[in-house]
């Protein structure tokens, strides 16, 4: 782990001391998400962002990040608040690999857990949120039950709360 401080984290929490609520949202975009569903979950993102605004507590203390899966990982957002949250347009290809997405959304959120203790920032229990319409597809079983275990074992020990939504 570096214990240098980064300029701009010090900044960030020194401009915004309060509490924070980590919020990593982990989207299946997979092939089978393309028409009607990738659309009604960009549409579900500029709702989920209107909402933590609406709330100045919120806009001030929840963090959003954003992992995509597919036949891909990858970090569409790293933490901003709320009030600095844009949601993507995010298109549907490939399989569905969410063994990896589980881990690099747990690996997200113990990272940015690190960051606020080492800034003395409290924080509250993550919150990741798949967002998915089926079942993995394409990766090894090893790797599904693997993140099945993490995240059960976080959960467990109230490292992070896990919800599924379904997307049909």
């Amino acid at each position: 782990m570096n214990d240098t401080l980064r300029l701009d984290e010090i900044v960030e929490f020194a401009e915004n001391p309060e509490p924070r609520c980590p919020c990593v949202l982990l989207i299946d975009t997979s092939g089978s998400m393309q028409g009607g569903s990738i659309e009604a979950l960009n549409e579900g993102l500029w709702s989920f962002k209107n909402d933590l605004k609406k709330n100045s507590l919120a806009a001030r203390r929840v963090e959003v990040g954003i992992i995509t899966f597919d036949s891909e990982i990858n970090l569409i957002q790293n933490f901003v608040t709320a009030d600095q949250f844009e949601p993507p347009r995010l298109t549907a290809n490939g399989l569905t690999n969410m063994g990896a997405g589980i881990h690099k959304a747990l690996d997200m959120v113990q990272a940015r857990k690190s960051e606020y203790r080492t800034n003395g920032i409290a924080y509250y229990r993550p919150w990741v949120f798949m967002i998915t319409d089926g079942e993995p597809q394409g990766e090894l079983d090893q790797v599904v039950e693997q993140a099945t275990r993490r995240l059960h074992d976080d959960e467990a020990n109230k490292r992070v709360d896990l919800f599924t939504v379904c997307v049909e």
